[in-house]
């Protein structure tokens, strides 16, 4: 899930411009080598698709079936083990860090539907996975968004 939530805030907008951790060619191989990737100029293209993708499947803008391209040539081999049955994922090593995020995206849509959403601040452009029990929150950090959104608010009602 880790690296889910990292792949979709790899672009946040810091000061009013864009940041992108997979821009830059340096930049992006060490984002991949943190997340078990070998920063090759294939897999950080993958990733800055899977990231665009996800990030607007996630928004409700494309359909779930934008993600199927990204698993081409992605195949589960069953393991049968000590410990029972275990299911070990095979794909090119390219796209080992992509696939990983989208069948992270696919696992908390159905273990936890609804709860990975983007920030409700409208000028911020990062994502939350809502772990709160009330499925409340709106906000991908309370002391930055939601504080100034709060803040906002209320300048509004009083002005």
């Amino acid at each position: 899930m880790d690296v889910l939530l990292d792949l979709l805030n790899s672009r946040p907008l810091v000061n009013g411009e864009e940041r992108d951790a997979l821009g830059d060619p340096a930049e992006g191989r060490r984002w991949a080598r943190e997340h078990g990737g070998d920063g090759s100029a294939a897999e950080l293209a993958l990733l800055r698709e899977a990231r665009d993708v996800l990030r607007d499947v996630v928004r409700g803008k494309r359909s779930p079936a934008a993600l199927g391209p990204l698993l081409e040539g992605v195949h589960q081999i069953p393991e049968v083990t000590s410990q029972g049955l275990r299911w070990t994922v095979a794909t090119p090593p390219h796209a080992r860090p992509a696939v990983e995020a989208v069948l992270a995206w696919a696992d908390i849509e159905h273990s936890m539907p609804g709860r990975l959403r983007p920030c409700a601040n409208d000028t911020c452009r990062l994502f939350l996975l809502d772990r709160s029990r009330a499925n409340r929150a709106r906000w991908c950090s309370m002391a930055v968004c939601g504080n100034r959104e709060k803040a906002r608010r209320h300048y509004e009602r009083t002005r």
